[in-house]
């Protein structure tokens, strides 16, 4: 494959990451740089380039953002955003795939996009009850926040820098699967002591 081929997929799954934190500015910031003809858009999508798609997707991120700082709404919006957010993946990775064989680019699109941001939108959605559960809600902003900030991160990563932004996204994967490597190998450690008492 040529370098811009895998350049493509390096971006589209860093904003399909992105779109599991939040769904609308991932499909913003490709919006917004399709528009001024920074990011090549494949065919039959850059309609997301256009000035009524940049304003719709404006509005639906402001929107997005203002109900995640609504108590309850934000649990909510989670319900919704979550196959929402396996969509916008699949669609921004597509999108961003110029010269792949169709075939390739859903499955890619799909299997890479589409599940990057479902793992993370689905860590998310924990995250966000585990809040809800143990602080009643309160801690829920500071959450939202870390949300907004982290999906504007790495959808700006993924266009200017995505190479670097991918190799983020693996490391910070591999610290989370060791993580919970070691949480299961000390619960398995733990059994077996209560065991033997």
């Amino acid at each position: 494959m040529h370098a811009e081929i895998w350049l493509s997929i390096a971006i589209g799954v860093g904003l399909a990451t992105a779109c599991g934190l939040r769904v609308f500015i991932p499909l913003l910031a490709v919006s917004v740089a399709a528009h001024f003809g920074h990011l090549p858009l494949s065919h039959g999508f850059h309609w997301l380039g256009s000035t009524p798609a940049l304003i719709a997707l404006g509005v639906a991120a402001v929107l997005e953002i203002a109900g995640y700082y609504l108590p309850w709404i934000d649990n909510c919006l989670d319900t919704v955003a979550s196959p929402m957010a396996v969509v916008a993946g699949a669609l921004v990775s597509v999108a961003l795939m110029a010269d792949v064989d169709p075939f390739y680019k859903w499955a890619l699109g799909v299997i890479a996009g589409g599940g990057m941001a479902g793992l993370v939108q689905g860590s998310t959605v924990l995250a966000r009850g585990t809040s809800t559960t143990t602080t009643g809600g309160l801690a829920n902003p500071f959450l939202a926040t870390a949300e907004l900030v982290g999906a504007v991160v790495l959808s700006v990563l993924a266009i200017v820098l995505p190479v670097l932004m991918v190799g983020m996204v693996l490391a910070l994967w591999g610290l989370l699967a060791w993580w919970f490597a070691q949480k299961l190998s000390s619960r398995a450690r733990l059994r077996r002591t209560e065991v033997r008492v």
